[in-house]
């Protein structure tokens, strides 16, 4: 762990704001945005200062991270397939035994944890993963449970929840947050693959790609899913038409979903997420394909064409990581605002929401590169995975917080160039896997 402290400050008033939106470069697209507040909206700055701490270092593409109650510390998957347990005090273990098997290609691996919803009774915890299906390369989004051992050690009693249907050969675009609502339900997103052939199916009921799938806890199907009954469909979509969602998070004051994908170029999109919905990949977009080219119909605007309009876009993309609703004490002014890691943005993107509309937007710690995932601990600080072959966990505070530059000093702010520049998916997205576009394929780089 690093000594040295980076402390950013941030000294305009609260909710300081003008009309000019964050400073983001020209668009890829000339579309109209549906309604004022769809997309740029007015810069806000945050008042006081952060200080941030790498809590733990010399993770592999780290992905996913889990918050264990009554200060356990923390799991933090690696996208190579290793389940790590970080101490409160930045002990990083080897391997927790009996993760899932993963298949480990490009944009696969081990994804997203969560600690279900009576973890303290039960010990169960939820995993998101690229599934190796047959030795030719076939692979899927999956969900699993298990138990997490007393000693953090093992996890045992591992059971498969959901596998998306078909298998792919294109190891791109899994998806895969996992989150839960009160009412004993885990949602699961998934992407589509990525490939032109196979984009597709993100409008069809019979294939999970390009989803948000709805379970109860046992992976069994809630009868009250919108599509239960209605022939051909699988009976576990919630919604359909969507990219690759990556973020994901249940507003804690209003009981919704939302859900972030990344779109190609430009395109990135904030859904409110409604049974039954379907939300228009690949037939409208407000991006456009990573050569220029127009994507489906050629058409942006949403509604008119059937589909829910995105209740926020971004034109050129963030590439988003996870989401969460910030409901802490430590900064009160971000209360109930999104927080959303940025992969080619950097750091946070914070949106301030009025209902379902985005008021303002702010760019936070973007030095720190690549973010995959945020999420807020007990005390309010937040606490970041930067997904690099040397990624940190690392925790940021208010003003008076100790913290490392080892993330800036180590290359999180050349790594933002260097990989995230291409946008989530530094190992391709449109383009054949692998490849390096230096900068056009914005989601899909490393994904």
């Amino acid at each position: 762990m690093g000594t040295a402290s980076l402390a950013v400050a941030m000294t305009n008033p609260v909710f300081a704001q003008s009309d000019a939106p964050v400073d983001q470069g020209p668009a890829n697209a000339e579309f109209e945005p549906a309604f004022p507040e769809q997309t740029r909206a007015p810069a806000v700055t945050s008042e006081g200062a952060l200080a941030t701490e790498s809590l733990a270092s010399g993770l592999v593409h780290p992905w996913g991270i889990a918050i264990l109650p009554e200060g356990a510390g923390y799991l933090v998957t690696e996208r190579t397939g290793q389940l790590r347990h970080v101490s409160s005090e930045g002990e990083l273990s080897g391997p927790i035994t009996g993760a899932p098997e993963v298949y480990n290609q490009e944009q696969g691996g081990l994804l997203d944890v969560a600690i279900g919803p009576d973890f303290a009774s039960d010990r169960w915890v939820y995993f998101t993963y690229s599934k190796p299906l047959a030795s030719n390369g076939m692979s899927a989004t999956a969900a699993a449970r298990g138990k997490l051992s007393e000693d953090l050690g093992q996890i045992t009693q591992m059971e498969e929840i959901f596998v998306q249907e078909p298998g792919s050969p294109s190891p791109m675009h899994y998806g895969s947050r996992v989150v839960f609502d009160d009412a004993g339900h885990v949602f699961i997103t998934t992407g589509e693959h990525f490939t032109e052939d196979q984009r597709v199916y993100a409008q069809d009921k019979d294939k999970t790609y390009g989803k948000v799938v709805r379970l109860n806890l046992d992976g069994s199907i809630p009868e009250d899913n919108p599509f239960v009954g209605e022939g051909k469909a699988i009976e576990s979509i919630w919604s359909l038409g969507q990219r690759n969602i990556q973020g994901a998070a249940v507003n804690p004051e209003t009981g919704d979903l939302w859900t972030i994908e990344h779109g190609p170029a430009g395109g990135d999109e904030l859904n409110l997420q409604e049974a039954g919905a379907n939300y228009g990949w690949p037939v409208v977009s407000y991006g456009v394909n990573y050569d220029g080219s127009p994507v489906g119909s050629e058409k942006a605007a949403h509604e008119p064409e059937g589909f829910v309009e995105p209740r926020y876009y971004w034109d050129p993309v963030i590439a988003p990581g996870d989401m969460t609703f910030y409901d802490g004490e430590m900064f009160p002014e971000w209360q109930g605002d999104a927080l959303i890691g940025g992969l080619v943005a950097g750091g946070i993107v914070r949106l301030v929401l009025d209902g379902d509309t985005v008021t303002g937007e702010e760019r936070i710690l973007s030095e720190l590169g690549r973010t995959r995932d945020v999420a807020v601990d007990d005390d309010g600080s937040l606490l970041l995975i930067t997904d690099f072959e040397d990624g940190e966990l690392i925790r940021v505070t208010a003003e008076g917080g100790t913290g490392t530059t080892d993330a800036t000093d180590e290359g999180a702010m050349s790594d933002s160039a260097d990989e995230g520049g291409m946008g989530d998916d530094a190992s391709s997205d449109d383009a054949a896997p692998g490849g390096d576009t230096g900068g056009a394929m914005e989601d899909d780089a490393t994904q």
